[in-house]
C-alpha cells in the first residue's frame, strides 16, 4: 500500500466517521482501537495492513470494504441473520425453470390471473412484505416461464412484458434486503425478458433496477454509467412528450444524483436532482409508471437522502419538512424515515433519530430489520447516548444491536 492510499484512505474514513455524526473517540470505541490510533488512521501516518481490520472499518461505517479497499474486489460476506425471504428467493432463482419451461409440455397460460399476480408482486414489494412475496413468485415465476413459451394467446410479447415486471420486483426487493448478488441475477433476467418485448422503456426499467444494485453493492461510478447512459437514450423519446419516457427519463436521474453524491461529488448531485425535479414537474403526482413512483414528492425524498449522504443534515432535514410521504408506498415511507435518522444522527439528535427509525420499523419491519445500514446506526446512537432512552434500547434489542 502506497503512502498516497493510506492518505486517501483516511480521508474517506474521516468524512464517512463525520457524517455519521461520530467523534474519533466514539469511532475508536466502537472498533476497539484508542483515539490515537483513529487519529493516525485518518491522517494517513497509521497504515492499515490487515484486510480483516479494514472490513471492520467498513463494518462500523456502514460502507462496502470495497470503498476504502480502492478498487479490491473483496467485499464483506455476512450471511448471519439473513431473513428468510432473500434465502427463498434465492432458492426461487436458483430453479431451472427456463429449462423445464422448454423441455415441458406447454400450459394453456391464464393471462388476466397473471397480470393479478404480477400486480400483487409489486404491491407486497412495495409495502416491504418479503416472506408473502417469496410465497408468490415460488409459484409464479414457473407459470410465467412456461407462458413465455406456450406461443399462445394473441400477444406472445405480453408473458415476456410479466415475466421482466417479476424478476425487477425480485431484484427490487433483494435489493432492499442487502443481496445485491442475487438481485443483479434477477435484474438481469428482467432486461432479457424485456429485450423479448422490443419495448425500450420496459428495457430501460431494467436499467433503473440495475443502477440501485450497483448502489446498493458499493459501485457507484457503475452506477452512475448505467444510469446516465440509459437517461441519454431516452432523450429522443422524452422529448416527444410521453409521460412514461419522462417519468423513467426522471427516476434514472434521481439515481445518478445518488451515486454521484455517494461518491462525494456535492454540486453535480444537486444538479442532476434540480434536473430530475423539472421532469417531475412535467410528469406530476399520481402516476407510477414501471413501478419507479416518479414525480415531484419522490424528487422530494431523494433530496432528504443525497443531502444525508453528503453529510449535509441542514438540508436534509430542511426538505424534510415540505415532504409527506403517506401517498407513498410503505417500502418509499420507511426508507424516508431511515434518511430522516441519518440527518438526525449527523446533528447528534438521538431522540429523534430514534423515533424516525421506529416509526420506518413500524411501516416495513422486514425492510429495517434486513438492512445492516439500520442496525449500524442504532449502534452509532446508543454510543451517542451517555443513558440510552427507554426506546432506543427497546430498538436495539429488536433489531439485536449490542449497547457498546
Amino acid at each position: 500500500m502506497s503512502a498516497d492510499y493510506e492518505k486517501t484512505l483516511g480521508r474517506k474514513i474521516a468524512s464517512h466517521r463525520r457524517r455519521r455524526g461520530l467523534s474519533q473517540k466514539e469511532l475508536a470505541r466502537l472498533l476497539d482501537r484508542s483515539e490515537a490510533w483513529v487519529s493516525q488512521v485518518e491522517r494517513g501516518v497509521r497504515r492499515i495492513d490487515r484486510m480483516t481490520v479494514l472490513e471492520k472499518v467498513a463494518d462500523v461505517l456502514g460502507l462496502p470494504v470495497a470503498e476504502l479497499a480502492a478498487g479490491s474486489p473483496v467485499l464483506a460476506s455476512n450471511t448471519e441473520g439473513k431473513p428468510s425471504g432473500a434465502h427463498r428467493l434465492r432458492l426461487t432463482l436458483s430453479g431451472s425453470h427456463r429449462l423445464s419451461a422448454v423441455l415441458g409440455q406447454p400450459e394453456h397460460p391464464d393471462m388476466p390471473a397473471l397480470r393479478t399476480d404480477v400486480e400483487r408482486a409489486w404491491t407486497l414489494t412495495h409495502e416491504g412484505r418479503y416472506a408473502e412475496l417469496s410465497d408468490l413468485l415460488e409459484r409464479l415465476v414457473p407459470h410465467l416461464e412456461s407462458a413465455a413459451r406456450s406461443g399462445t394467446g394473441e400477444d406472445p410479447a405480453e408473458p415476456f412484458r410479466l415475466l421482466a415486471s417479476t424478476y425487477g420486483a425480485c431484484g427490487a426487493a433483494l435489493a432492499n434486503m442487502g443481496e445485491p448478488d442475487v438481485a443483479w441475477v434477477a435484474v438481469d433476467r428482467a432486461v432479457s425478458a424485456a429485450e423479448r418485448t422490443g419495448d425500450p422503456l420496459l428495457m430501460a426499467a431494467g436499467e433503473f433496477r440495475l443502477a440501485i444494485v450497483f448502489l446498493g453493492s458499493g459501485y457507484y461510478e457503475q452506477a452512475a454509467r448505467v444510469a446516465r447512459s440509459a437517461a441519454e437514450a431516452l432523450a429522443p423519446l422524452a422529448t416527444e412528450g410521453r409521460p412514461d419516457a419522462v417519468a423513467l427519463r426522471g427516476a434514472l436521474t434521481l439515481q445518478h444524483a445518488v451515486a454521484s453524491a455517494r461518491l462525494d461529488r456535492g454540486e453535480e448531485a444537486y444538479q442532476l436532482l434540480r434536473h430530475a425535479r423539472e421532469m417531475a414537474e412535467q410528469v406530476g403526482e399520481g402516476r407510477n409508471d414501471y413501478s419507479t413512483e416518479f414525480g415531484p414528492l419522490n424528487v422530494g425524498l431523494h433530496e432528504v437522502a443525497i443531502a444525508a449522504d453528503l453529510g449535509d443534515a441542514g438540508t436534509a432535514l430542511r426538505a424534510a419538512e415540505s415532504v409527506d410521504p403517506s401517498a407513498l408506498s410503505s417500502e418509499r415511507q420507511a426508507r424516508f424515515r431511515i434518511d430522516l435518522a441519518r440527518a438526525y444522527a449527523q446533528r447528534r439528535q438521538t431522540e429523534e433519530a430514534t423515533v424516525a427509525l421506529t416509526e420506518a420499523r413500524r411501516l416495513a419491519p422486514e425492510l429495517v430489520d434486513a438492512k445492516p445500514a439500520v442496525r449500524q446506526l442504532v449502534s452509532d446512537l446508543l454510543v451517542m447516548s451517555p443513558q440510552p432512552s427507554a426506546p432506543l434500547r427497546t430498538l436495539a434489542d429488536e433489531l439485536n444491536v449490542e449497547d457498546v
